[in-house]
């Protein structure tokens, strides 16, 4: 546990963000602690799914499949404290299954030892939306987690000022000139940046068949360095978006009518709609003629290694990824696989078919620990070049340094 230190409290860092624990009618934390009772078989499983009506349907799905096997499910509504899994993680309190973890927490685990490799063939890529759910679960060559629903950027748009998608951002740009239509986002902020970076040949960390190199940082290349050319442009030659934007005057630019463009995610479309904006969702237009490669975000679950219920806890999870559809799409995500995402239920809700095609193109966070010295020197870098300060390849330069003194530091 010793040398696992400095890796637990990367996690516990980023656990603090999380919130707390609440308790539910499922489960308690006090049934985590034995994985038997009386001798009949217990499956721990902790949500931490955040959407309200997500756990009571969870927990009616696993108790159903706890009753078809004759085994004690004991579900646990997770709010947040991802630190109590963790000093539970090397004892026989730990969770037979954890679920509703962002895939960019999984590499952190992985490295700590606390993670059961996914069996062989319980992943079948060509059920998926797209290779991106795939690699959101893979470290080093192997998979670690299961992918049940994702989430990405696209672009809104006020009907009531623009008739046509554009097809291509350089398009964009020249339609949100005219008077009246305007265009913004959250400019300083890497995650909606990131297609910019990538599409043209930039990346984070280079991904070699499944393994991510982070000392190979591609923010300052050739291709990212055009990226942060257009992002400049933006706010610096054409005017479109104040320097200071944040995602909060991103968001109300949009949804007081003042910019007919704006870049965001389904989480912003119930307000879209409280605003009574005449509006519509579509994939993002491309970008130097590539389909823009943005920001993908995956929700995922995991067997805790040191489960001693190890093949119960894969026939549940096998279970849940069947049967766990209908669940995210009330909820309003977007399923990671094909059948989700071509069912009538999905497609009866059209603001999420665009998410869903945009998705089919973005690429996954990164998922390592070393992913943490990114966002910090990112967002400094793009508030100073949009301020002015510096150019886009000084920009990219300076990140790739801070990101690589940062790692060095971790």
């Amino acid at each position: 546990m010793v040398k696992n230190k400095k890796i637990l409290s990367l996690i516990m860092t980023t656990a603090l963000l999380m919130g707390t624990l609440a308790g539910c009618s499922g489960g308690s934390k006090d049934a985590a602690t034995s994985s038997s009772s009386g001798g009949d078989k217990t499956i721990t499983i902790w949500s931490h799914m955040v959407t309200e009506s997500e756990f009571p349907k969870l927990q009616e799905l696993v108790e159903k499949w706890g009753k078809e096997k004759g085994v004690k499910v004991n579900c646990v509504d997770d709010k947040g404290k991802i630190q109590e899994y963790i000093q539970a993680a090397d004892s026989s309190s730990a969770p037979d299954i954890m679920i509703g973890i962002p895939h960019d927490n999984l590499g952190t685990f992985q490295k700590a030892g606390l993670l059961a490799e996914v069996p062989s063939g319980f992943l079948d890529a060509s059920k998926y939306t797209s290779k991106g759910p795939i690699d959101a679960v893979t470290i080093g060559g192997k998979q670690y987690g299961v992918p049940y629903a994702q989430e990405t950027v696209s672009l809104f748009i006020n009907k009531d000022k623009v008739k046509e998608v554009p097809k291509s951002f350089e398009e964009l740009v020249t339609k949100a000139k005219e008077p009246g239509v305007g265009f913004s986002y959250s400019v300083n902020a890497l995650f909606y940046n990131l297609g910019f970076l990538t599409t043209q040949g930039g990346y984070v960390f280079k991904n070699n068949n499944g393994t991510l190199d982070p000392k190979d940082i591609g923010l300052s290349n050739e291709g990212a360095v055009k990226g942060l050319q257009f992002i400049q442009d933006l706010v610096i030659k054409d005017k479109l978006i104040a320097p200071d934007t944040t995602d909060d005057i991103a968001k109300n630019r949009f949804m007081s009518g003042d910019a007919a463009f704006y870049i965001s995610g389904a989480w912003d479309t119930a307000s879209a709609k409280a605003a009574n904006i005449n509006y519509e969702i579509a994939p993002m237009p491309t970008f130097g003629g590539k389909n823009v490669t943005t920001a993908l975000g995956v929700q995922t679950a995991f067997v805790a290694e040191k489960s001693p219920n190890k093949d119960l806890a894969w026939d549940l999870m096998k279970y849940i990824q069947s049967n766990i559809n209908p669940i995210i799409i009330d909820s309003g995500r977007i399923p990671v696989t094909k059948e989700g995402v071509e069912s009538d239920a999905f497609k009866a809700n059209k603001d999420m078919i665009a998410f869903a095609e945009q998705a089919k193109y973005a690429v996954p966070m990164p998922n390592i620990p070393e992913m943490q010295a990114v966002w910090t020197p990112a967002g400094n870098m793009l508030t100073a070049m949009t301020a002015g300060q510096q150019d886009p390849k000084t920009t990219g330069e300076e990140i790739v340094k801070q990101i690589q003194e940062g790692i060095a530091q971790q």
